[in-house]
This record gives C-alpha cells, sequence and structure tokens, in this order.
C-alpha cells in the first residue's frame, strides 16, 4: 500500500486545540508539549482537516489528496482506519467529538478550536526531546477496560452487602455498633449502586465528557469508597487480622486507580 503524498496542504505553522499542537512542517503530534506517535496516513488526514477546521471534508476530497488514482488500495478501510487512529490519539469519539467530526454520507470536519503559530512562535522544545520509545504507550481500550471492571467490583461489593445485610449482627466485635453499621451499609450501597451503573454505561459506550463528570464527583466518591475499604475489617476474625489488613489497604488505593485511568482516557483539555 502506498503511503500518503507529502504534500499535506498549503500551511506550515503549528496548530494548537486542546492540550495538543500539531506541527505541519514536521509532522510532528505533541501533547503538552511531549511528541506522541501518531502514523503518517492518520496525520495526513488530521492536518487536512486542521487546514479546514469547520468545514466538511469530503471522503472523495481526501482520496484525492492522500491516495493518488493509480493507488491500489481499500480506501474506505484506510480512511475509516486512519480517523480511528486519530481519535484514538487525541482520546477523541465518534459518538461525542471534541475534535473529529464524521457528517453522515458526506466526510468529515475537525470541531476543536485551534490557535495557528508559525514556527518560530512556538514554544522552545527541550533540548533533549523525548522519543516515541520512551514515551509510555496508553491503550484506551485496555485503561477503559479496567475502569469498567472496578465499577463491576464495587457492584459485586454493594449487592453482596444488600444480600447479606442481617449477617451485620453477626459481627462479634461489633455488637454495640452495628445499627450504625447497617445503616451505613444500606445508604452507603443505595448511593452506591446508581453511581456504579452511571459509570460503567458511560465508559462502556466511551463518553466523551466523562472524564469533565468524574472529576466532579471525585471527592463524594474517595469518601463512599473509603467507607468500604475498611469493610473487612467487619469479617477479620473469620479472614484474619493479616488478609484483612491487606484487603483494606488494596481498596483504600482503588479510588485513585480510577482517576489514574479516566485522566489517561479522557485527557483533561487546556
Amino acid at each position: 500500500m502506498s503511503a500518503p503524498s507529502p504534500e499535506i496542504g498549503r500551511k506550515s505553522g503549528i496548530a494548537r486545540f486542546g492540550v495538543f499542537e500539531a506541527d505541519l512542517a514536521a509532522r510532528e503530534l505533541r501533547k503538552q508539549g511531549r511528541r506522541i506517535r501518531l502514523q503518517d496516513q492518520p496525520f495526513a488526514v488530521l492536518a487536512i482537516l486542521l487546514e479546514r477546521c469547520g468545514n466538511v471534508i469530503s471522503r472523495e476530497e481526501l482520496r484525492e489528496k492522500l491516495w493518488p488514482a493509480n493507488t491500489f488500495v481499500d480506501f474506505d478501510h484506510s480512511l475509516n482506519t486512519a480517523v480511528n487512529k486519530i481519535r484514538e490519539t487525541l482520546g477523541d469519539s465518534a459518538s461525542s467529538p471534541r475534535f473529529v467530526e464524521t457528517i453522515a454520507r458526506r466526510g468529515y470536519r475537525f470541531v476543536g478550536d485551534i490557535q495557528w503559530q508559525t514556527p518560530s512562535a512556538a514554544s522552545t522544545p527541550s533540548q533533549n526531546p523525548v522519543t516515541d520509545e520512551e514515551l509510555p504507550k496508553t491503550n484506551r481500550g485496555l485503561t477503559r477496560s479496567l475502569f469498567a471492571l472496578i465499577q463491576i467490583m464495587y457492584l459485586v461489593f454493594y449487592i453482596e452487602a444488600l444480600f447479606h445485610w442481617r449477617g451485620v449482627d453477626q459481627v462479634s466485635w461489633a455488637d454495640a455498633g452495628s445499627p450504625l453499621i447497617l445503616i451505613l451499609v444500606l445508604v452507603t450501597a443505595g448511593v452506591g449502586i446508581p453511581v456504579r451503573f452511571y459509570l460503567l454505561s458511560s465508559v462502556g459506550f466511551d463518553h466523551a465528557l466523562l472524564g469533565q463528570k468524574f472529576r466532579r464527583i471525585f471527592i463524594p466518591l474517595l469518601l463512599l469508597d473509603e467507607l468500604w475499604a475498611v469493610t473487612p475489617f467487619l469479617i477479620f476474625d473469620r479472614i484474619g487480622f493479616g488478609p484483612a489488613f491487606a484487603a483494606t489497604a488494596a481498596l483504600l488505593y482503588v479510588p485513585f486507580a480510577e482517576r489514574t485511568l479516566v485522566r489517561m482516557a479522557y485527557p483533561q483539555e487546556a
């Protein structure tokens, strides 16, 4: 399969959008000043969309610019792959686009806000630029799957607690406080179940605003999760102090792991 034509377009400056900047002359994409990998073909498509931000670029026009008439290639598959790669790299979504919008039966349009700069006006790169090999590679599919698994784990906790709520009376060391513990279990599980279903459905459908929503509810969610983190001590007389302590330590960390996964899958815009 032939590579796209190197003649991307007329502009050769640097396009800044969100936390990203695309240097059309150097054919480089950077995120917060650090270069990230984007293959030639997807970059060429992105460059054309950036140059004509706000305008619909038809699939046929992209074909004429990037795939010469004598190129034997599955054009539809190649273009779809290129657009998907762009969205994956930018943390974008076809259903809720922040940058690349699909116009049904017509083509694509770049919908983000762009600031153009000449190469001389752009920020000077580091004296020791980070190479692609040194940059961590984030797989959005894996990141979102791990986040979804955490939501399922909490749902199992809540549902199990509601099914066995009478077992609180059997906690030998907490007889005096068992009514309060029972109330906490019922209330927090009742609140937690709809929240977890919301997060699970949002990540499942790749809701583009999940990152913003999660940042807003992180503190209340953190308090809720920290309460549930101590639940292994309710049964430490059956599982032992060591396992209860280890489980609690792991559960205390889980909310921060969630936040990290969300930031990786849905990077915050500047």
